[in-house]
Order: structure tokens, then sequence, then C-alpha cells
């Protein structure tokens, strides 16, 4: 790769925005919040089962707007009315444990080569910001997107503010290149979801990590590199130890990945008690 800086005379630089699971993490953020949420009595067997046929629609080639909508609603009705402190003392009692993401050693090389050329680096998740925005902080990303959800009184609203998904994640990373003044006929963009298409037409370097079937065979067609990224490392001892506050949020955010794991890994985790 080349590290030299770049040539440009204009006020506008590049930026490179990485989607976070798949293509910078090794699993699904919060996937393991299946098993201390159902432990904890809030969510169920039937819950976890509805969720993931749920998410399987909305993730199916040819999956349109409407079912993306429907799976945006359930999620954030799942966790209405929920006191954010008793469930950030669930998530304080396990998010080192258990949720401590994996980092592919070939993203944290990708990040750090943009970095020596002068780009900014931007994570953008349809997480939500409190688990995305530490694992950015610690990866020395420049800015985050991920997704908000209300609270109420203590208690989660049921509703999103924002959710980072499809042509918003795009939309979203258009504002803040009109902000932060970045190129993005200049720039790149990484993600494994053919979800991620419109974020991914909106560079002029776009690029498949770890790609659903969909999304190789756009890539392909477009000419656009194809990565895989396979060697895993612990970010554990870089994480910072998570604040109250940090874990309420990350928890009512975190549920969009939880409760949509899937029927067998439910299962499995129910098995291991």
């Amino acid at each position: 790769m080349n590290h030299a800086l770049d040539d440009a005379t204009d006020t506008e630089r590049p930026a490179a925005f990485f989607d976070l699971d798949k293509a910078i993490i090794a699993r699904t953020s919060t996937l393991a919040f299946s098993k201390p949420f159902s432990e904890a009595g809030l969510i169920n067997r039937r819950a976890v089962l509805k969720s993931t046929y749920a998410q399987f629609l909305a993730l199916m080639p040819g999956a349109d707007h409407e079912q993306t909508e429907r799976l945006r609603t359930h999620i954030a009705s799942m966790c209405q009315g929920w006191d954010t402190e008793h469930v950030a003392n669930i998530v304080g009692e396990t998010l080192h444990d258990i949720v401590t993401p994996f980092v592919f050693a070939e993203a944290a090389a990708l990040m750090e080569d943009h970095r020596s050329r002068g780009h900014d680096v931007v994570v953008v998740s349809a997480s939500g910001v409190e688990v995305v925005s530490p694992i950015a902080e610690a990866l020395g990303a420049d800015a985050t997107i991920a997704s908000t959800m209300g609270t109420i009184d203590g208690k989660y609203s049921g509703e999103f503010q924002f959710y980072c998904h499809g042509r918003d994640k795009a939309e979203a990373i258009r504002d803040l290149a009109n902000e932060k003044k970045y190129d993005l006929a200049r720039s790149f963009a990484y993600s494994d979801s053919a979800s991620d298409l419109p974020m991914l037409a909106l560079v002029g370097h776009p690029t498949a990590v770890n790609p659903d079937r969909d999304l190789r065979r756009e890539a392909a067609a477009k000419g656009w590199p194809i990565l895989t990224f396979s060697d895993a490392i612990s970010l554990r001892e870089h994480l910072p130890a998570p604040s109250t506050r940090t874990l309420a949020a990350t928890a009512a955010l975190g549920i969009s990945a939880a409760v949509a794991a899937g029927a067998v890994a439910f299962s499995f985790l129910r098995h291991r008690r």
C-alpha cells in the first residue's frame, strides 16, 4: 500500500468509512446478550424466535423497505418500557466477559494505513452509538455514525431517533462529509453487507469485506475489490471500563443484535447453563 500523503491542494480530504460487524469485528457485537437477557426474564424463547423470523425476512435477497421497517419497529418495541438501570446492571456484569469484540487485524492495519495517508477514519454501524463509539475510539477512529434510541423518564421509549441502515446510513455519511469537508469521490468505504450498497456507491473507492452473497455478486459485476479478513485479535485490553450511563444506552441499542441473534444461538446458550 502507498503510505504517501495524498497530493490534494483543496480544502477537502478523503475519509475511510468502515462498517462495524464482520468488516471490523469478527462477530456480531452484541450476540452474547441473548443469554443474560433471557436469564433476567427480559426476553423469552418466543421473542427470540419472532425476532429471528423478522430478521430473516429483512435479510433475504430482495427484502424491501417495508420488511426492513417491520424489523426496526419490532426491535424498538421489544425494549419499550425497560428500566435503563436494570438493563445497565445486566450489561455491566457481562459486557467485558462475553461481549468484548474481537477485531480483525487486517481491519486495524487498514485503518492505520488510511491514517498514515492523512485520511480520517469513520466507523459506521446500525448498532447503537454507545456500543460503537468505545470500539471506534479504541481503534483511533476520528468519528462514529450509529443508531440512536430515545429514553423517557429512565425507560426506553421504544422508538429509534435514528436508525443507521441502508439509504439513511448513506445520507448520514453525506451529512458528515459536508460537515467535515470530506471529498467523497476520493474517499473509501468497506462493508460486508448488500444493505450497505448505498454507502459503497457513495464513495469513489468501495470495497467488499467478507461479503454476503448479494454484495459479492454486485462487487464482482462492478469490479470492486473483495477482501477476506480472518485474523481476529482481542481488543479487550484497549476498551475502557464502561460507565453506567453508557451501559444503559448500550443495552437498549444492542438489543437489535441480541434479540435477533437466532434460535440456534439461543438454544446453544441455554444448553450451556
